[in-house]
């Protein structure tokens, strides 16, 4: 199909940061007093509900420099908007105190004073199918995926055409096998994955209202594995047409800007909910050949309705959530998506 439009589409197939200083009342940020009666060797704070599955980041304390019993440390997020963090401390005799889902705008002084011994990993889930990469592989391509339904990940067809294995990385960094077959459609570029034992948040698809030009988002994936770190990346920009490359009713075009490798990832509104899964973005080089003109940032996305439209005839019920009332900060909207998409490597 995208040979015959008129441009060539290029297929992508391929913790809060926190700062701290001294303690001073008139600062802005909360403040940490340590309860607990022992120093404390480490102090984390991230994003609600970032400290899931053991990502906590870097400790906020100098090495060497304990938090002692009392004493008050203060943290000033980087986004002066956030205000729900989990916050640990870790105790000089290996003890935890851990507070979840804090709103710090509410109250800007937390005082951990309970600590118990840490909770040893969860165990993995009986069926799930625990998976390493193939070093051996004589072609690997990589793509994104998010959860659609339980145990199920939604990415392009393009992602997992012609795989002989496909592995997915979880946010927790496990490595999980795919079951044979997937689910394609090859006409819309979508594909459903069945993962057993792949317990993460399924995300919401957009209820209402109907998507406008204009409307922001957010895209969210693994661009550039090999080349750029490891961890996924968040671009924010605007839905740009409600059609895709030559008139594709079943695509929009969008401004966040997407490299190979974020095709299959999800393009949530800024509610947080589902809008679209990335797809392509247009060949600038074939177009400069064509026009004599470079083609700046023009991106596209499966619609919302094809996605859904998908997922039915996979007789699986989305999740579904209105977008109404205030939005969430694009630095929000990223924590939403982290918790829900995967990496996925496809081995040939």
């Amino acid at each position: 199909m995208f040979r015959r439009a008129v441009f060539a589409a290029l297929l992508l197939a391929s913790t809060a940061a926190l700062a701290h200083h001294a303690l001073a009342q008139d600062q802005p940020g909360f403040r940490v007093v340590n309860r607990t009666g022992q120093d404390a060797t480490g102090l984390f704070a991230v994003r609600t509900p970032r400290g899931n599955g053991g990502d906590w980041g870097n400790s906020l304390l100098t090495p060497g420099r304990p938090l002692p019993p009392n004493a008050g440390f203060r943290v000033t997020p980087t986004d002066a908007a956030a205000c729900r963090f989990d916050l640990r401390l870790v105790l000089a005799d290996g003890r935890e105190s851990v507070l979840r889902n804090q709103d710090v705008c509410a109250n800007r002084t937390l005082e951990p004073r309970e600590a118990a011994a840490p909770q040893p990993p969860a165990a993995p889930p009986a069926n799930a199918r625990p998976a390493e990469p193939n070093r051996n592989a004589q072609r690997v391509s990589t793509g994104s995926g998010f959860m659609a339904a339980p145990e199920r990940v939604m990415t392009n067809e393009h992602v997992v055409n012609g795989c002989n294995r496909i592995i997915v990385r979880t946010p927790e960094g496990r490595w999980l096998a795919a079951v044979p077959p997937a689910r394609v459609d090859a006409q819309m570029d979508l594909a459903l994955l069945t993962v057993p034992g792949l317990n993460a948040p399924v995300l919401s698809f957009r209820a209402a209202p109907a998507l406008r030009r204009g409307d922001g988002v957010i895209a969210y994936g693994f661009p550039l594995a090999g080349l750029l770190s490891s961890d996924p990346k968040l671009t924010r920009g605007e839905v740009n047409g409600l059609a895709g490359l030559g008139d594709n009713q079943n695509q929009i075009q969008i401004s966040a800007e997407v490299q190979p490798g974020n095709s299959g990832g999800p393009l949530l509104d800024m509610h947080g909910h589902l809008v679209g899964v990335v797809v392509a973005k247009l060949n600038a080089q074939r177009v400069a050949e064509r026009t004599g003109d470079i083609a700046q940032n023009v991106n596209f996305a499966v619609r919302l309705e094809a996605a859904l439209n998908f997922l039915q005839r996979a007789q699986i019920t989305p999740q579904r959530a209105e977008s109404r009332g205030a939005e969430m900060s694009a630095a929000d909207v990223g924590d939403v998506a982290h918790r829900s998409t995967m990496f996925i490597r496809c081995e040939r």
